[in-house]
């Protein structure tokens, strides 16, 4: 999903996920607006980078538990960029909440994403 949907991974760290998803007719619903679940494709692949940061990824693997969205603003066109930042990283769940906005730093989305932590089958 993430290549068809031209997400591309800018940073990760401590501090958390910065990823961009361009508003194209890959991402766009049928009136020509970015869908909102390509939003949410973007803020859990946001969370789900970030949630692979912090975990042993040599005996652990995590993955969506719950997600939420609101849709705030419409956009078109150009590029939206999801700010993901941990709220809680515990041994079993991960919290994230994740600001999804335009060029000109305006809110397009709030999502929060819950990540739960497992282990890998042997």
């Amino acid at each position: 999903m993430i290549e068809t949907l031209g997400i591309e991974i800018k940073e990760v760290s401590d501090q958390g996920v910065i990823a961009v998803m361009p508003v194209d007719s890959r991402t766009h619903q049928p009136f020509g607006i970015l869908h909102g679940g390509a939003s949410v494709a973007l803020a859990e692949t946001a969370a789900s980078i970030g949630a692979y940061h912090f975990i042993d990824q040599e005996t652990e693997l995590c993955v969506g538990l719950e997600i939420n969205a609101n849709h705030i603003r419409s956009k078109r066109d150009g590029f939206v960029t999801a700010h993901a930042t941990p709220s809680h990283k515990g041994k079993s769940t991960m919290v994230w909440d994740i600001r999804i906005t335009d060029e000109d730093d305006r809110l397009i989305c709030i999502s929060r994403c819950t990540m739960a932590v497992i282990q890998k089958k042997q």
